[in-house]
């Protein structure tokens, strides 16, 4: 490193050709890369203009599924409950239900050991049958 830049420019933006300088943009990702843009450099400003929609659209799905989600949840335990008790899909619909519960009292996602306390509880392990135990 020599002034806080990277001594090997990396790609040069076919558009704009930029390298290291304070005045330009760096744009790294992944394994070493990085390529360098001028402020107007078209692609650069296309690499923006998709961040924006891409997190607007996320923006917007996240809304959508928030305002539906009391919905669906509803309708899956209106579904779960016309089930027989003793249907072999019991197990399987009383997971999912409580696995939707979980994400229901939750702002971010299940995290994965809740996901476990829950499926062990539906689905525990078998144990040997000490009664038909040949030796």
């Amino acid at each position: 490193m020599k002034d806080g830049f990277a001594e090997t420019p990396g790609e040069l933006c076919p558009d704009c050709t930029a390298g290291p300088a304070r005045e330009n943009v760096r744009v790294a990702g992944g394994t070493p890369y990085e390529i360098w843009h001028t402020s107007d450099c078209p692609e650069w400003t296309v690499m923006q203009i998709s961040l924006e929609a891409g997190s607007r659209r996320i923006k917007e799905q996240d809304a959508w599924a928030k305002e539906l989600f009391p919905t669906v949840h509803e309708r899956l335990k209106q579904a779960a409950e016309t089930l027989p008790p003793d249907s072999p899909a019991q197990p399987f619909v009383d997971a999912l239900t409580e696995l939707v519960q979980a994400q229901a009292d939750t702002t971010g996602f299940v995290v994965l050991h809740r996901w476990v306390e829950i499926l062990e509880r539906h689905f525990p392990p078998r144990l040997p049958d000490l009664d038909n135990v040949t030796e």
